[in-house]
């Protein structure tokens, strides 16, 4: 099911805090962006995530990546069409 809007953000904070337990979370709803984009057509959004995490630690870019969207789970096809991810660890912060 797909959230309003106005609860992306928050909906998204929520499940990486739950699964990364991060030192520093950024989520920026970047959907305005993108308006008229053909992706954008579906009602999902655009966002990027700056998060900091020792999750993160020993792990390559990729594996980072895949471990931020296996955070968010559904809400990567009920709600959110692009994701930009800066995943870093303490270190390197």
């Amino acid at each position: 099911m797909t959230l309003p809007r106005d609860q992306r953000p928050a909906a998204i904070r929520a499940a990486l805090e739950a699964a990364l337990s991060p030192v520093s979370l950024e989520v920026e709803d970047e959907s305005h962006k993108h308006a008229g984009h053909a992706g954008a057509r579906d009602g999902r959004g655009h966002f990027a995530v700056s998060v900091v995490s020792e999750a993160f630690a020993g792990l390559a870019p990729l594996a980072r990546h895949r471990k931020v969207y296996a955070a968010l789970g559904e809400l990567m096809t009920t709600d959110i069409h692009a994701l930009s991810i800066h995943a870093r660890t303490t270190s390197e912060a």
